[in-house]
């Protein structure tokens, strides 16, 4: 796509988040969730949304998706599970390690070629046992690996630098930036560092929810096709067992869904319908509940959901509350500028 066929970036200040959740106890709202919220319509159209839509904003993993077009446009071979992987944000079970060795030992690369954070493994029970056998943090381990793997395996085959492949001027960096632009259409607003080491770059909320849309409808031979059956198809391997964004994928037939951190979620249909979510304070637990009601206004049968409704508040070892998204106007757009 040609950039004077894209929108402006998105602007650059701070969020005019609204309500979004309301917390609740003995039938009292006792904290608030703040936050953004944009559902489409298979055309593309805003169906609702409650404050910033427009903004800029961090996609975090969520961008994960568009970096795996990118990546198969521009060569990577990978198909099922480990393409699933390299979008991943996984749990650091065995098999998402076991996955990553593979995409290294294919690539010709090894563990000390990849450039992303040691860390230690994101499941929390993982994790624990990790440190019980008195392992240390890896950058195998480290949740993004298998994009980080991925990559490699694209720079090693497109004959690209491999020790640089971070740096925004790379190649590869390049080539995702501008898949991210067509995909959202519109510019990026800003570039960043991800926690794991790669570029980031600033879209709108709405622009997340687009390109998700367009990834999850993508008519079959296409990149964008080839991602959205990998992520479909296997989403423990984009996230782990037990992970909402993976049984979400599983209640909802069709349904792409990625998360990322700082509250963000993007998730959807093959007709495009699609939703994207971003939780002000970057809370989990808003997080889940919220997109799920964005997924009933987007038309998801209600049925479907009824797992993803939030943990109760407790109180002295029993339910007295919950989390309530709240409710849209519809349709709206996004706070003016």
């Amino acid at each position: 796509m040609r950039s004077s066929l894209l929108a402006d970036a998105p602007a650059i200040r701070e969020p005019r988040h609204a309500p979004v959740a309301h917390v609740t106890r003995g039938g009292l709202i006792e904290g608030i969730h703040y936050g953004s919220v944009v559902v489409l319509d298979g055309d593309g159209g805003v169906r609702s949304g409650i404050g910033d839509i427009e903004v800029a904003c961090y996609p975090r993993s969520a961008l994960k998706p568009l970096q795996a077009v990118a990546m198969v446009r521009a060569g990577l071979p990978l198909d099922g599970a480990l393409l699933s992987l390299a979008m991943g944000s996984h749990s650091g079970e065995e098999h998402h390690l076991a996955g990553t060795r593979t995409i290294l030992e294919t690539a010709g690369v090894t563990e000390d070629d990849l450039r992303n954070v040691p860390d230690l493994p994101y499941a929390p029970a993982v994790r624990d046992a990790w440190v019980r056998e008195g392992r240390r943090p890896s950058r195998l381990a480290q949740n993004c690996s298998g994009k980080h793997a991925a990559m490699l395996y694209l720079c090693k085959l497109a004959g690209w630098p491999l020790s640089t492949y971070l740096d925004p001027a790379h190649p590869l960096q390049r080539a995702i930036a501008e898949v991210v632009e067509e995909l959202t259409g519109q510019h990026i607003a800003n570039v960043t560092v991800d926690g794991c080491g790669a570029p980031l770059f600033a879209v709108s909320l709405h622009g997340l929810a687009r390109a998700a849309a367009r990834i999850a409808g993508a008519a079959p031979g296409t990149a964008e096709r080839r991602v959205a059956d990998a992520l479909r198809g296997h989403p423990e391997m984009a996230s782990g067992t037990g992970r909402d964004a993976a049984e979400l994928m599983r209640a909802v037939p069709g349904l792409l869904v990625k998360d990322g951190f700082e509250g963000v979620q993007v998730a959807a249909l093959p007709d495009r319908r699609a939703v994207a979510v971003k939780i002000a304070d970057g809370a989990d637990r808003a997080r889940v509940p919220v997109a799920a009601a964005a997924l009933a206004r987007a038309g998801v049968d209600p049925r479907l959901l009824a797992g993803f409704a939030g943990e109760p508040i407790t109180g002295g070892g029993r339910p007295v509350g919950s989390i309530r998204p709240v409710a849209a106007p519809d349709p709206t757009a996004s706070a003016p500028a």
